[in-house]
């Protein structure tokens, strides 16, 4: 069915015409205006008024930003629930992936499902070994580091010999983020003999980051 779009192109073209009025009009009222008003304007009042309008443009900022952090936890806080009421362990291990995300891959706010988040991940880093399945693992064991999971720490050290290079590097930036001391040796090992360069780079930066949580 055609719509008719002439109101709307008349609306525009009036709209138009009036901000063109506005503007015609506009300086032929400062054209006509002495010259100690216009530098009264220039001096006094339209310095205000831009710090009106900045004011008010950081004021929405600000604004939109708490609105934006007040939703984010409300739909972290609806995923919490939904994660501690769903029997799939399938589906749960979905919804802590979300969660981590969502939650900028930070702990705060998830403490209260942070071990049963980390127990699905250390079950997957262990169970899903088709070669397949390599980047799964990898995303496992980087989220045991970003819930700093203390007891998951010899098993992200055993996966830093996994056959896959995007398990490795996930394991030693877990590793990292952990601050995992007893990694060290490993990861010292790692950075100097494994053959993919992103390992090595992930090892040395986990490596150099416990060294300096340590001294």
């Amino acid at each position: 069915m055609m719509t008719d779009s002439r109101p709307s192109g008349q609306l525009n073209v009036l709209a138009g015409l009036v901000g063109i009025g506005m503007l015609v009009g506009g300086i032929w009222v400062w054209n006509h205006l002495s010259f100690d008003t216009q530098d009264w304007i220039v001096d006094d009042i339209v310095p205000v008024l831009l710090g009106v309008l900045v004011s008010g443009l950081v004021v929405g900022v600000i604004v939109q930003k708490v609105r934006a952090r007040r939703q984010t936890r409300a739909q972290r806080d609806r995923l919490i629930r939904r994660f501690e009421q769903e029997p799939s362990s399938k589906k749960r291990l979905d919804i802590a992936c979300v969660l981590i995300e969502l939650n900028d891959y930070q702990l705060a706010g998830l403490e209260r499902i942070a071990t049963p988040m980390a127990e699905l991940f250390i079950s997957t880093v262990k169970t899903a070994l088709g070669d397949k399945q390599h980047r799964i693992r990898g995303m496992a064991a980087s989220y045991l580091g970003v819930l700093n999971h203390q007891p998951a720490i010899p098993l992200l050290i055993r996966a830093l010999e996994d056959d896959h290079a995007h398990v490795r590097a996930s394991a030693a930036l877990a590793l990292g983020r952990m601050r995992a001391l007893e990694a060290r040796e490993k990861l010292e090992e790692t950075m100097k003999e494994d053959w993919d360069q992103t390992v090595r780079s992930r090892s040395r930066e986990a490596f150099e980051r416990i060294t300096r949580a340590a001294s």
